[in-house]
Formats: C-alpha cells, sequence, structure tokens
C-alpha cells in the first residue's frame, strides 16, 4: 500500500481497547465531513484497516457494513475494486441545535481555552517548522471559505485551514488535537440554524495568519490566531442566545 499522508495517519491511528466499530463509523465519518477524505478516494484495504486501527477483522466488516448503509461508502469487486467513499457526511440542523441546547456558555468558553492552548503552541511551531511552499499552500487553504455560498462547505474549509496549522507544526499530537477540536465546533460555527457568519472576515483573519507565518513572525501569528478563536467563541456564545436556548446558570437549575 502506498505511504500514508499525515491526514491519514491520524484518521487511521488505533483505536483504545474500549472502542469498536462506531468508533470507526464516527472516525472515518467526521474525516471526510472535515475534507480529511475525499469522495471518490479508496479507503485501504480491510487488512491494513484493521491493523492501523488495532481491531478484529469482524469488527473492521462491521463497521465499512454501517458506513456502507449510510450510503457513505461503497464497496466494488474486482481488480480495480475496494472500498471508495461515495458522499460527505452532513450534520443536520437538529443536531446543531441539539449541541446549543446541551452545550453551555461555560462549556463552550472551555472549548475556545483548550483550542487556544493548542493554537498557541501549532502557531509558533509552524513558524519555526514551515517551509516556503507549504505556506503558499496555506494561503490557498486560508482563501477557501469564500469560494463557496455553501455552509457545509465553509465549514470544511475552515477546518481544512486549521489543520493544515497543525500539519504545518510536524507535530501529530498538535494534529489530532484540531482535528478533535475542529470535528467538534466547525459545523456549529458555520450552520445556517443561527447567527450568520462573515466568510470575508474569517479569510482576512486566515490570510493576515498565514502572512505571519510566512514572515517567520511567532508572535504575530499567536496574537492573530488567539483573536480569531476568540472571535469564534464569541460567536458560538451568540448563536446560541440567538436560538434562546439556556444560558450555563438556566441549566443548572433544571
Amino acid at each position: 500500500m502506498a505511504s500514508t499522508t499525515t491526514f491519514q495517519a491520524q484518521v487511521y491511528r488505533s483505536l483504545p481497547e474500549t472502542e469498536r466499530s462506531e468508533a470507526i463509523v464516527d472516525r472515518i465519518s467526521k474525516a471526510i465531513a472535515l475534507g480529511l477524505l475525499k469522495v471518490g478516494e479508496r479507503l485501504p484495504s480491510e487488512t491494513a484497516l484493521s491493523e492501523m486501527f488495532g481491531v478484529a477483522s469482524s469488527t473492521l466488516r462491521e463497521a465499512l457494513a454501517d458506513l456502507r448503509d449510510q450510503g457513505i461508502v461503497t464497496t466494488r469487486r474486482g481488480r480495480n475494486g475496494g472500498t471508495f467513499i461515495a458522499k460527505q457526511p452532513f450534520t443536520s440542523d437538529d443536531v446543531i441545535k441539539k449541541w446549543f441546547r446541551e452545550t453551555s456558555i461555560a462549556e463552550i468558553r472551555d472549548v475556545g481555552d483548550e483550542h487556544a492552548a493548542i493554537a498557541a503552541a501549532t502557531v509558533r511551531l509552524a513558524c519555526e517548522r514551515a517551509e516556503a511552499h507549504e505556506v503558499s499552500r496555506l494561503v490557498e487553504l486560508g482563501r477557501a471559505v469564500v469560494m463557496t455560498d455553501k455552509p457545509e462547505l465553509r465549514a470544511r474549509a475552515d477546518s481544512r485551514f486549521h489543520i493544515e496549522l497543525a500539519v504545518l507544526a510536524q507535530s501529530p499530537r498538535l494534529t489530532n488535537a484540531e482535528i478533535r477540536l475542529q470535528a467538534e465546533t466547525v459545523q456549529a460555527l458555520w450552520s445556517p440554524v443561527s447567527l450568520a457568519r462573515d466568510p470575508e472576515k474569517a479569510a482576512a483573519e486566515h490570510l493576515a495568519l498565514a502572512r505571519a507565518i510566512a514572515n517567520d513572525a511567532p508572535e504575530d501569528a499567536q496574537r492573530l490566531v488567539l483573536e480569531h478563536i476568540r472571535h469564534d467563541i464569541h460567536h458560538l456564545v451568540d448563536a446560541k442566545l440567538s436560538l434562546g436556548y439556556p444560558t450555563t446558570h438556566e441549566q443548572e437549575r433544571q
């Protein structure tokens, strides 16, 4: 099998012993939603996937069957066959509303605190380690949020930019943390169920951050990424309030 990319190494990493087929379905679905795996891409063989996830072949087949039932992947037989990604799964409006309803403002802010800590380390390392051609790719990804008017595609473009930052830091742990954080919040950030997010502003912030990394300016990069995350968290809090969902104290009294 061809060597895996940095993204694939995170997607197909070994699962904890307590997790089974549902975790495989969840991880692959989120990876496709975030744009780490693309429609039309062939997954590694079942044997290879079993080894990478650290699960029995029967567990892997159960997960693939679930993904096929959802129409997310399809399996073709023959010499050029295999399991291919058939569609990008999207988070429904009902699921997004449930997230806003059940996630308190304190929890949203806590996610922001974690993201700020991860991003601050990420951009400093990216300034040290990124090559010029990699920064050019980052600039391209930074503009992507304004290249479509579909919320789900803007969410994917936004997440790809931030995950690429972690990749430039050359830290698998930071990349894994960034993928997890993006999977938790990016769909809610761009969801049409509440307040509209300004793609032009997001793109401008992305590009300013990319320029700071290109100029090897870690202090500027850290300041810009922390401002960007603060704007994201403020948007999520305002979106929750606009939907009329309980605040932290109201949730505690229920």
